[in-house]
């Protein structure tokens, strides 16, 4: 993905379509509008299970305190599998915010919610990850897990986050990346335009939104330039870290 050309301000890429910047929402809201209830399984199957290795990793980062009130806000977080990492590691004390553009992905996440015992722990709200309905200075940290692609205008979001943390708080980032393994990036990427459409079409009868789903992977920025626009939005001691031969970065960075 490279920085957007002058004239381009009212398009955007929907995976390697260019679109009106005002249609990319409505489209990602289809997507996930029809995947919702399969989302989870889906995640198990394409990653071979390693997206909980991925997640437990990035939750690990946050570690909220025994004894003192902790407020964190899981962004695009849906189905709750951030959320829930983060209040069980926390005290009753640790509220998390839940919020997601897709009603659908948030029903999937009330209902795991209550089957674990976390629904009073938890606060699901519907909103735009580029206008948080939330004061300045609001929470302690805030996570982003797959989302930030899928979002129109990132450095808006980036803003966002930003504006919303305290000072002291930490914004992370767990996204897909590019591959920096010689050989196992030809292999990962016919896996991934080949098998996961169909796996798609298997398990949730849609093999075009987990097409979508690749395609946005690969018009994403890389580490490198992703951990710029981070600095950019305001945040300090920027630094990202590749797993799993570069399939996805964990990005952090704090507001000082």
């Amino acid at each position: 993905m490279t920085r957007p050309r002058p004239g381009d301000d009212d398009e955007t890429d929907f995976g390697f379509t260019r679109v009106p910047l005002q249609d990319k929402q409505a489209r990602v809201d289809a997507v996930f509008h029809k995947v919702a209830s399969r989302y989870d399984l889906m995640n198990d199957l394409m990653s071979a299970g390693m997206h909980r290795v991925w997640k437990d990793l990035f939750t690990a980062q946050i570690r909220p305190p025994r004894n003192a009130p902790y407020h964190h806000l899981d962004v695009a977080g849906g189905t709750g599998d951030i959320a829930f990492r983060i209040a069980q590691a926390g005290s009753p004390r640790t509220e998390v915010t839940v919020l997601d553009i897709n009603g659908d992905m948030l029903e999937v996440g009330r209902e795991r919610a209550q089957k674990r015992g976390l629904a009073e722990r938890l606060t699901f709200v519907e909103a735009n990850a580029e206008d948080l309905p939330f004061p300045d200075r609001t929470f302690d940290s805030y996570t982003i897990a797959f989302g930030i692609r899928n979002v129109p205008r990132i450095p808006r979001a980036l803003s966002e986050a930003f504006r919303v943390l305290k000072r002291g708080g930490r914004f992370l980032c767990l996204e897909f990346s590019h591959v920096d393994v010689p050989g196992f990036d030809r292999l990962y990427e016919s896996y991934s335009f080949k098998a996961i459409p169909l796996i798609g079409q298997a398990v949730t009868g849609d093999a075009d939104s987990y097409r979508y789903l690749v395609e946005s992977i690969r018009k994403f920025p890389d580490a490198d330039l992703f951990a710029d626009m981070i600095a950019e939005a305001g945040f300090s001691r920027v630094s990202f870290t590749r797993l799993s031969g570069g399939i996805v970065a964990i990005h952090s960075g704090w507001k000082l």
